[in-house]
């Protein structure tokens, strides 16, 4: 892992392989360590995979005043790419990262060139917002890191996931408790992702673009992904049965499958 400065923060960020760049973005609260390794090992072999963590998270170091918003996170991430020389790449925002995914797609298109957007909404007054209790969980704050992580898992995974891979739950606890987000940053974070609202305009995005997401996905309902997908011109969409908001997990195999197929087409 490196740093960066970028305006007025300083990115934590890391680059795995060769070949044509590809950049990760990350969702709500998340960082750079909630990527799936082997998800992530598996691009490397064939792309130059840029992964980070945005405004607020991690250990990208960050100014305790001020608000968040995806414009910003978007900035930072084409200023990102900038500095690191890469003039143009695939992206992949994932969760809210899909959102700052769409932002840059909207305010930067000279950044994008396929574009995939997995689990995620365009805001507005369209956005199908998830049930009562899936909220109630995402704000509790109860029972520190602890009681974070085991609603953080709820959110992500299927409960039948969970069940039978509890070598990867306690793989994954590891990487989540290594530099979990403040409290302070959480509501930052979470205030800028409810305030974007892309769907007016994601109709201008030129880019190819490909929807993908979790079937059962509790916490951004896939409906998202599909009036997603029939705003933009030509966008394909997927959707994985059996898989919650983290598809990118349990169904690994078919989405890498799904993935290569679109950005090497």
């Amino acid at each position: 892992m490196e740093y960066i400065e970028v305006g007025d923060i300083k990115i934590c960020y890391q680059i795995k392989g060769e070949g044509y760049p590809i950049v990760l973005i990350m969702g709500f609260t998340g960082d750079m360590d909630w990527w799936d390794p082997e998800l992530i090992n598996s691009l490397s072999k064939k792309y130059r995979v840029l992964i980070f963590d945005n405004r607020g998270a991690g250990r990208t170091i960050t100014p305790e005043e001020g608000e968040f918003t995806c414009e910003m996170f978007a900035d930072d991430t084409a200023s990102l790419m900038n500095n690191l020389d890469i003039v143009r790449a695939h992206i992949f925002g994932f969760s809210m990262g899909g959102v700052i995914a769409q932002t840059l797609a909207l305010r930067h298109p000279d950044k994008v060139n396929k574009l995939v957007l997995g689990g995620t909404f365009c805001g507005g007054k369209e956005t199908v917002m998830p049930d009562p209790w899936v909220t109630k969980l995402l704000m509790d704050s109860s029972g520190g890191i602890e009681g974070k992580f085991s609603r953080t898992l709820q959110l992500l995974f299927t409960p039948e996931f969970l069940e039978k891979n509890p070598e990867y739950v306690e793989n994954f606890k590891k990487r989540y408790m290594t530099a979990p987000i403040s409290p302070h940053n959480t509501r930052r974070q979470f205030i800028a992702g409810i305030k974007q609202e892309t769907c007016p305009n994601i109709h201008e995005i030129k880019s190819p673009v490909l929807v993908v997401a979790g079937a059962d996905d509790i916490l951004i309902p896939p409906r998202n992904s599909r009036i997603i997908a029939e705003r933009i011109p030509g966008a394909k969409l997927i959707k994985y049965e059996g898989a919650g908001h983290c598809f990118m997990t349990p169904k690994r195999k078919e989405f890498l499958k799904d993935l290569m197929a679109f950005l090497d087409n």
